[in-house]
C-alpha cells in the first residue's frame, strides 16, 4: 500500500461531501489535472480506502424519523455465539448500525423506525429474538444534532 498524501486525503474529503462530482471538477478542487486524479481515485478504490459511493437519504421525509439506540447484552460471547449474532443482526432492516462494544454490554445498535410502536415491535420480535440475547436497554433519540449525512 502507498502511504496517503495531502492530495489523497483531499480527494477522499471531497468525495465524502460530493460523491457525484465529476472527475474534472474533483481534479480542479484538489489541484490536479483529470488523468492524475482518475489514477489516484482508482488506486484509492483498489486499495480499499474508497469502498463505494452512495446517496445520503433524508429518512425523515421517508417516514423513518424515530431513532433509538439499543444496548444488547449476550448470554454467551464465544466466537460461535458472536458470529451467530453478527450474521443474524444484519438481516434486520431497521438496524442501521451495529457495533461490538468493549464495556458493560456487548453491542450497540442504531435502530430507525417510523415510530415508537414500530420500534417496540422490532425490539420484541426481531432484536430480542437474535441468537444469545440476554437483555436489551433502549435509549430514544430526542433530537439528531449531528449526523455525517446531514
Amino acid at each position: 500500500m502507498v502511504e496517503l498524501d495531502r492530495i489523497d486525503h483531499s480527494i477522499i474529503r471531497e468525495l465524502q461531501k460530493h460523491a457525484r462530482v465529476t472527475v474534472t471538477e474533483l481534479a480542479s478542487r484538489v489541484g490536479l489535472s483529470k488523468t492524475p486524479c482518475q489514477v489516484r481515485m482508482r488506486r484509492l478504490e483498489e486499495q480499499g480506502y474508497i469502498t463505494g459511493y452512495t446517496a445520503l437519504i433524508n429518512q425523515t421525509k421517508l417516514g423513518q424519523s424515530h431513532i433509538a439506540f439499543a444496548q444488547v447484552t449476550l448470554n454467551d460471547t464465544s466466537s460461535n455465539a458472536l458470529a451467530a449474532f453478527n450474521h443474524s443482526v444484519k438481516q434486520i432492516s431497521a438496524v442501521e448500525q451495529c457495533h461490538m462494544i468493549a464495556g458493560n454490554f456487548d453491542y450497540l445498535l442504531k435502530v430507525r423506525t417510523r415510530n415508537m410502536a414500530e420500534y417496540r415491535q422490532v425490539l420484541g420480535e426481531q432484536i430480542s429474538a437474535l441468537p444469545h440475547v440476554l437483555q436489551t436497554s433502549t435509549f430514544v433519540v430526542m433530537e439528531n444534532v449531528k449526523d455525517a449525512g446531514l
